[in-house]
């Protein structure tokens, strides 16, 4: 074979790829917005964050609000809005405990230290999450 048809396989080859299904591009609920927040831990609102596992809503921000949370091995920020239904008042997450419940019928549940669904009904989206930055007692959350 000559050069030209080795590069002409190969182009056709990683043309037929696919991009990895492992992500939440297929979760179409939530719209792509831009998150740029930061909370000082030494306010009142926000303190229980300087102790693991006391979850944090910060209202308007990404579809319906962010939960924070401190994991004991850092911070992690996910949308408080249910990623398997349609925006609506029911489908933004309540905190209970260390998870986060849908209001809707079907009250998923998800882990606020992973994302991921807790019940095992087949949800095929985990929570949207954000990256997540400390400086001193600052956390800043930018997307």
């Amino acid at each position: 074979m000559t050069k030209k048809q080795y590069i002409l396989i190969l182009s056709v080859l990683l043309l037929q790829c696919s991009p990895s299904t492992n992500t939440n591009d297929d979760c179409g609920f939530l719209l792509n917005l831009g998150v740029n927040t930061s909370l000082n831990l030494n306010l009142p609102q926000y303190n229980p964050l300087n102790f693991p596992s006391n979850p944090v809503y910060v209202p308007n921000a990404g579809n319906g609000g962010i939960i924070v949370t401190n994991t004991g091995a850092g911070f992690v920020a996910f949308d408080a809005a249910d990623p398997n239904h349609y925006a609506g008042d029911c489908s933004i997450l309540s905190i209970n405990g260390i998870e986060g419940v849908c209001n809707c019928d079907d009250a998923n549940t998800y882990n606020l230290f992973t994302g991921l669904p807790v019940q095992n009904n087949n949800l095929r989206c985990s929570l949207k999450a954000y990256p997540v930055e400390v400086s001193g007692n600052t956390v800043f959350i930018n997307y």
